[in-house]
């Protein structure tokens, strides 16, 4: 029982901390161009083309 106590707060603050990291995430753009980088292997670059 004693294990509840200590155990039930850490696990409620770090679903509570990975909740901010989300929202967090979310106002700062990380969200926002999802197929950019998928679609950007197909781009070829003048420096990083191999001949």
């Amino acid at each position: 029982m004693n294990g509840l106590l200590f155990l039930i707060p850490i696990a409620l603050g770090l679903g509570l901390l990975g909740l901010a990291a989300f929202f967090w995430s979310l106002r700062h753009g990380q969200f926002d161009d999802l197929d950019g980088a998928a679609l950007r292997i197909f781009v070829e670059d003048g420096e990083d083309a191999v001949p």
